[in-house]
Formats: C-alpha cells, sequence, structure tokens
C-alpha cells in the first residue's frame, strides 16, 4: 500500500472554498424567487441571465432563468443543487431583468408570469426525472441486502428500460417513495437522468455533393461521364449537378454541394437515379444548419430614403427635440410619410451602431413595412411576431443578442427582446388599443413598456399616429414630451372627401339594398369602372351578430358565457368570439319548432357575401379574424390587393392600421353607430380614431379619394370633426371631460375583476373586496363592485371593481401594495375557494 503523503501547508494559504447561491426566476406564477446551490464544479459557469435546470417539488425539473450569484443560503429552506447549467452565455440581457422586475410590479403580477411571456416556448425545457438500472449492476454479485420494494422497482427495469418518477410511485402505491430511490442510489443499482426535451430545433437542410474522388482533376470527372454514358437517367442526374455547382471553375464550390430538392423536385430527373448515384458513392450527401433567416445577396449598397422638404423639417425637430428630451411624439395625418421618416431615422441609429426596435399594433401591418425596410437594411432587419413558430422566433431572439439583426420589426411582444445596444424605439400607431396584452399576465401595454426600456437603455422613443391618444397628446402639450407635426400628406395627395349617408331617410325612401345605401353601391361601381380600388369597413366578424326566431323571438346563446352566438355562413356554424364554443346552425327553433328563422345584423362574411351578388363581376376579399389565421394570409391579402387582383377589400380593424395602397379611392364605413355608442369613456376618442385612420387609405397617391359613411344619426358632433380633421377640437373637448370626470391621463385606473363559477359568492366576494379596499384607499377612488355588460365568460361569473388612483398623489406604489394585500386577503377566505380575482393595471 503506498504510504499516504503529508503536507504541512500554513493555515493562512489554505483557499478557502466558498459556498455560491443562485436566486432562479421560475415560469411559474410564484411570489418570490428560488434559491438553489450551486456545485463547487459549476462555480464558474452559472451566469446571471444564463438558464439552468431545477428540481423544483418532488418530480418537476425545470429550466429558468438566473436573476441573483450570492453567498447567502436561504433561511427558510434547505436549498436544492441545481442540476445543470444550459447556456455558457446570458440569453437574458441585464436591462431586461430590470425590465421583467419593472413590469412585475408595475402590473401587479409576478416575475414568473413575466418570464413566462418573455421567453419563446422553444427556450424553454420540458422534462421528466427517469430512472434505469446501473450499467455495471449483476444481481448475482450484488453484496446489498434488498427490500421488497426495491426487488420490486429492479424487477420492473429488466422488463423496461426505463421508469418515470410517476410510474414508480404507480408500481409501489406509495405517494412518498424518494427514499426508495436514494438507497438504490446509494448502492449503485440504478442512475438517474433528465431526459430534457430542448424544444429549439436549428434548421436542417439535406444537402449532396459530388464525391471527392471525382474533384481531383477534369480527367477523373471526364472519366466518371464516360462510364455513365450508357445509363442516360444517371447521367442527366450528373448533367444537373455540374450545372448548379461549377466544379471546372471553382472545385472548392463542391464542398458546399447544393440542397438536396434541387435534383429529387426536378419532375425531369429521375428519383431512381439520383438514389442509385447515393448508393455507388458518385454523390455524397450530408446535413447543414441553415438559418431560417438567410442572409440578402450583396449586402448593400442599401437605398435610401429621399424626403420632401415637409418630411425632412419634421426629422429635424425629432432630433432637435431628442437633444433635450427622451420621448417624441410625431403628430402626423394620414398619408404624409411617417414612414419615410421613421426609416431615416432609423438608418442615423444604426449608422452609429446602435439597435433599432420598431413597433407595430398589428401582424397585418408587419408585410408591408417589411418589404420596404428590406430594401433599406437588408439582412440587418429580423421581423418577431406570433405568427412565427417557435424555432424562428429564437432564432431572431438569438440573433439580437449576437449583433446579427440591428433593426427588428414587431408587435407588442417584441418588447421582451434581448436588445444590448439599443437606441431608438418606434411605436407607430401609438393609439392603438392592440399593444395592450389582456390576458394572461402580464397585462402590459407595449407603448407603456417601451418607454421605460427607453429609460433601462439610455435610449430615444419616437412615437408616431395621425390620431394620438389623449394621454399622449396632454403629456405633450405639459411639456414632458416633445411634439412635432407633420400635417400635409405626401407629394400631391390632398386629403380624402368625407360624406355622410343617412340609412335613416335611405331607408325610407327605399334607397337602400340590403345594408348598402344606393350611393355607396353606385359609388363603388363607378369606383370600378376608373380601374380603381375600394375598401369597406365594418366591425364585425362572421356573418350576422346573431339568428332568431320570427315567431317566439328565441336566441341561440353560448353555453360558457352570457353572449348570444354569432353566425358563420361559410362553415354554417354559431359560434361564440369569446370561448371558442361551436354547434351547428339548427333548421328550426329548439323552442317552438318553427322553421321562420332568420339573421339579424351584418358582419364582414355577409358584406362579401351580398357583394358577390350585387357587384358579381367584382374580385372581392376579406380580411378579418377568420381569413388570416394561417401564417402568411396577412400577407396574401394585402399582396393580393396591391397588385390589384383584388377589387373590392372588406374588413374589420386589420384595415384600419396603416396600409398603405396606391390604387384605393373610395372607402365605405358601413356601421358607424355601433362604434359609437359604446359604454367607455374612450368611446369617442376610439371611434373618431377609426373613421379617420380608415379614412385615411383612401387618394394616398395623387386621386382625390372619397369616404362615406353609412350612419342612422348624421348630426353626431364627432362626424363633423372627422369631416375637418379636426383632432384638436376633439383633444379639447375630451381633455375637458376626463379632468371633470377623473379619468386618465388625471388618474391612473386599476380594474379588479372577481371571476367564480356561482354568481352570488361572486357578488358576495366582489363585495367584501370592495369594502376592503375602501378601507385602504378611501371611498372617492373606488367604484362598484358592478356585473360588467357581459356578466359571464368560459363558466365564470364576473364582478368588477375600478381603482383611481391620484396621477400627482406620488403613492402609487403604496396603493398598489395595499390592492394586493386586499386581493390576497379576500383569496385566503376559505368560504371562496373557486375564487380568481385578475388584476389589470391601466385597462382599455
Amino acid at each position: 500500500m503506498t504510504p499516504e503523503l503529508e503536507f504541512n501547508i500554513p493555515a493562512d494559504d489554505v483557499p478557502e472554498r466558498v459556498t455560491l447561491f443562485a436566486d432562479v426566476i421560475l415560469p411559474l406564477p410564484l411570489p418570490k424567487l428560488f434559491t438553489y446551490r450551486i456545485p463547487h464544479e459549476m462555480g464558474d459557469e452559472v451566469l446571471v441571465g444564463a438558464r439552468v435546470l431545477v428540481q423544483f417539488g418532488a418530480k418537476k425539473v425545470l429550466s429558468c432563468v438566473v436573476a441573483r450569484v450570492h453567498e447567502n443560503p436561504p433561511k427558510e429552506y434547505q436549498a436544492k443543487y441545481l442540476l445543470e447549467v444550459i447556456d455558457e452565455k446570458p440569453v437574458v440581457t441585464a436591462p431586461q431583468l430590470r425590465l421583467f422586475n419593472w413590469m412585475a410590479e408595475y402590473y401587479l403580477c409576478t416575475l414568473g408570469e413575466v418570464i413566462n411571456a418573455a421567453l419563446p416556448s422553444a427556450l424553454k425545457l420540458s422534462s421528466e426525472s427517469k430512472i434505469q438500472l446501473h450499467p455495471q449492476f449483476h444481481q448475482e454479485t450484488n453484496e446489498w441486502p434488498l427490500t421488497a420494494h426495491e426487488e420490486k422497482i429492479i424487477f420492473a427495469l429488466r422488463q423496461k428500460p426505463h421508469l418515470t418518477f410517476t410510474e414508480v410511485g404507480q408500481l409501489l402505491q406509495l405517494t412518498s417513495f424518494h427514499k426508495i430511490i436514494k438507497s438504490l442510489l446509494l448502492k449503485d443499482i440504478i442512475i438517474i437522468y433528465e431526459e430534457i426535451a430542448e424544444k429549439y430545433a436549428p434548421k436542417v437542410v439535406k444537402k449532396v455533393r459530388l464525391a471527392p474522388m471525382f474533384t481531383t482533376d477534369e480527367a477523373t470527372l471526364e472519366e466518371l461521364f464516360n462510364q455513365l454514358a450508357a445509363k442516360p437517367k444517371q447521367l442527366d442526374v450528373l448533367l444537373k449537378y455540374v450545372q448548379l455547382v461549377p466544379l471546372l471553375q471553382e472545385l472548392a464550390a463542391n464542398e458546399e454541394g447544393i440542397e438536396k430538392n434541387l435534383l429529387t423536385s426536378n419532375p425531369h430527373l429521375s428519383l431512381s437515379a439520383i438514389n442509385t448515384l447515393l448508393k455507388n458513392g458518385v454523390l455524397e450527401q450530408f446535413d447543414r444548419v441553415v438559418s431560417r433567416f438567410p442572409l440578402a445577396e450583396g449586402r448593400g449598397p442599401y437605398l435610401a430614403t429621399e424626403l420632401s422638404a415637409d418630411q425632412a423639417a419634421a426629422r429635424d425637430q425629432v432630433l432637435d427635440f431628442f437633444g433635450e428630451k427622451d420621448t417624441v411624439l410625431l403628430h402626423g395625418i394620414t398619408g404624409s410619410g411617417k414612414t419615410e421618416v421613421y426609416i431615416d431615422l432609423i438608418q442615423k441609429a444604426v449608422d452609429a451602431g446602435g439597435q433599432v426596435l420598431y413597433l407595430l399594433p398589428e401582424i397585418a401591418l408587419t408585410a408591408q413595412i417589411v418589404t420596404r425596410l428590406k430594401r433599406v437594411f437588408g439582412d440587418r432587419l429580423g421581423v418577431y411576431h406570433s405568427k412565427f413558430s417557435d424555432n424562428e422566433r429564437v432564432e431572431v431572439w438569438n440573433g439580437i443578442l449576437s449583433g446579427r439583426f440591428q433593426v427588428v420589426v414587431g408587435v407588442r411582444s417584441s418588447v421582451f427582446l434581448p436588445f444590448h445596444s439599443l437606441s431608438l424605439l418606434i411605436v407607430d400607431e401609438e393609439h392603438e388599443p392592440s399593444y395592450k396584452q389582456h390576458d394572461p399576465a402580464p397585462r402590459y401595454n407595449a407603448r407603456e413598456v417601451a418607454l421605460m426600456m427607453a429609460q433601462f437603455h439610455s435610449a430615444k422613443v419616437l412615437l408616431g399616429s395621425a390620431t394620438p391618444s389623449i394621454e399622449s397628446y396632454y403629456h405633450c402639450l405639459s411639456g414632458r414630451w416633445g411634439l412635432v407635426n407633420l400635417l400635409v400628406r405626401y407629394g400631391e395627395a390632398t386629403l380624402p372627401t368625407v360624406e355622410l349617408v343617412d340609412t335613416r331617410q335611405e331607408s325610407l325612401r327605399k334607397n337602400m339594398l340590403s345594408h348598402f345605401s344606393q350611393r355607396l353601391v353606385h359609388d363603388i361601381e363607378d369606383t370600378l369602372h376608373r380601374k380603381e380600388q375600394v375598401i369597406l369597413f365594418q366591425n364585425r366578424r362572421g356573418y350576422a351578430p346573431f339568428i332568431d326566431c320570427n315567431d317566439c323571438a328565441w336566441i341561440p346563446k353560448c353555453r360558457n358565457c352570457a353572449v348570444s352566438l354569432s353566425y358563420h355562413k361559410f362553415s354554417n356554424e354559431l359560434r361564440c368570439h369569446y370561448c371558442g364554443y361551436t354547434e351547428r346552425k339548427p333548421n328550426d327553433c329548439p323552442a317552438c319548432g318553427s322553421t321562420m328563422l332568420k339573421t339579424v345584423g351584418f358582419g364582414t362574411e355577409k358584406i362579401e357575401d351580398e357583394l358577390k351578388l350585387l357587384l358579381p363581376e367584382a374580385r372581392i376579399q376579406r380580411m378579418d379574424l377568420d381569413t388570416t389565421k394561417r401564417k402568411n394570409s396577412h400577407q396574401q391579402i394585402i399582396e393580393d390587393f396591391e397588385l390589384q387582383r383584388t377589387d373590392i377589400l372588406v374588413g374589420t380593424q386589420m384595415v384600419t392600421k396603416g396600409l398603405d395602397f396606391e390604387h384605393v379611392s373610395l372607402v365605405g364605413i358601413l356601421s358607424a353607430d355601433s362604434i359609437i355608442h359604446y359604454p367607455d369613456f374612450r368611446a369617442h376618442e376610439r371611434a373618431y380614431q377609426l373613421f379617420v385612420q380608415v379614412s385615411g387609405r383612401a387618394g394616398r397617391k395623387g386621386n382625390k379619394g372619397k369616404v362615406l359613411i353609412q350612419t342612422a344619426n348624421p348630426n353626431q358632433p364627432i362626424f363633423q370633426r372627422v369631416i375637418e380633421n379636426d383632432y384638436q377640437g376633439l383633444y379639447e373637448q375630451e381633455i375637458a371631460e376626463r379632468q371633470k370626470f377623473r379619468y386618465p391621463p388625471f388618474v391612473r385606473m386599476i380594474r379588479l375583476t372577481v371571476k367564480h363559477p356561482e354568481a352570488r359568492p361572486c357578488e358576495n366576494a366582489a363585495i367584501l373586496l370592495a369594502k376592503d379596499l375602501v378601507d385602504r384607499l378611501g371611498r372617492t377612488g373606488v367604484l362598484g363592485p358592478e356585473a360588467p355588460h357581459i356578466f359571464k365568460i368560459r363558466n365564470q361569473f364576473l364582478q368588477e371593481i375600478h381603482v383611481k388612483l391620484d396621477r400627482e398623489s406620488g403613492n402609487l406604489k403604496y396603493s398598489k401594495s395595499q390592492i394586493q394585500e386586499a386581493v390576497f386577503h379576500l383569496l385566503q377566505n376559505k368560504d371562496f375557494k373557486q375564487l380568481r380575482v385578475v388584476v389589470d393595471v391601466d385597462p382599455n
């Protein structure tokens, strides 16, 4: 036996091994972070912002993000060890972590909910603990005594290569079986492993190339051609390959080869001949990882933007304001060319080495904008929205981390991306409600989050709109933000003429053709005769809002929600637009048996259907939620309209938002009254914005446009403001009313929605919560509770409480903490076990 060596090391020179701990953000709605112990061998590998694997609870293994590394063990529990480090570098940046913490605090949700929303699902790992027999275990030579439970597990593992923890519990019929697994581990009888499914998968293409032995010189290649002369099908494949890969000019080109489908998808080449060449070693197949966003060929020169004198002046004003303010609002009327100003400012930011985030409210807008931006920024441009696959979103995420993408165009979820040198954020159509996330938490507004992002990155924010939100315009006039006006349309274009059609009078004169006035039909025909295009706006999808029985007035209702079912003719079904419940349209009334069922009202599907009868020669397309579910459907509809393959585009709000069509000279708004008469303090503001935005699609390229608004009450004051494009008048009226009745921007609003499967407990809980809030915050700031207009959704009864907090009081943080405590206190009440309370900060 080798004697043990002794070393006399002074005590002061013995390195003290420090135990490190990591606070991690689990993608779960948990109020606190959890602390895990870092194994000594991983001490240098665990980085803030990187993902690690941890065991959570008895069975779950989760990936999470490291928020902090420190030396303080938790006092409340024994810290478990981290299982594995996933990332060598952080995938979440320091400014992101600051932003996520702010979002959790401001929107009254948990940090886990924010990280769950922020990370693409492909960056979240899924796992389940499994056990298998140790490769060196042999029962004949085993010296350890075994219990009956241990023998049962070993026998099961001889029949099956592995067992999950769940299967072990079912096998032993025990809820606590971890001591048995630990015993088998100590005896080296089993091993535990985590079968982690890394959801992100790089894109791999199959490629082929000529075997290297045939590319050494021309003589070898010529000999191959001679050998295949008697095999014409194989020779055709080889000739095609040589045509695609210039072997004789550059032998190195063969190393990269070509994608296999270039050969296999060619109808003139024999698939069996290709496989024979692969089998005989003439061609060889290999895999290559490629980007889902291939680089544009020839990285420049990129097209520069040319600004008009008005646009250049607006650009210069924006830059001047950026010298003293972090946020500027560009109030540019529809068709004024705000996008060109944006592009010029983006170019300046990119040239200075910064990154830019260009936010849009709808996926429908990205197709047009991306086409324009690609011409300028080429492969430096990334696109991010929910219609992308998980893998595509991860590629954009990684592309931003690596610096490949300097400019990103995206919808509201883009605020979560890992920018490291962000210098400019552009929020186009900043007034849009689409920037607000409603469910699930965090219920954030991307515009407000963009303002905080700018603070954390020391970046500038440019908000743009033809119809700014009342709150944003107020901030400008109060001096907080800069205001730049661009009130002239680009080039020779002029604002369209807006005219009203009184549908009540038209009905009395029998001038209505279904839902179309004769005047609107005549103008559509005249427009199509001039080879120009039409947009028709109706803010309701489906064929009809509901059907009813002529005899007994029966109306089909949703089983889960307090709403009527909308009729969709294409699928011949009744559908709930809240929970998705569907049923077939009945042939007779279930209540009285009558066959006199009729549709009431109209949606985009009915407009499309009736237009085809009125104008059979017209090419009509519809753009709403039903027709844009597929990934590229938005882009295809817009492209068809741009290329004049469509004459009339019928749509919901999707057609109102920033789309630029050269040949549109007529816009029709079919049912304006339903938009104005809505129970919300923003109703008139939203109606004005919708009317002006959809009107702005007409007459953008020099031709005079016309807008026809069908209404049963043309004396509504808001119509005159639309006709005169009088935003200032709307603002002055709205701001006076909001100040008088204490609405934003003078207060901050928080809506608490109490949900319960039964009506009475829901009402009782809401009353208790409101009383608690009054005790904490005072009577003047708490409104309700009351049942909303739609008082039941997805089998949950609803009650709402609104809290108004003075913006200038300075106690917003304290007030929010009081709201959280009141909600927590209510949820502890044993009488309300099935209760849920949803807190929505700044609802819209």
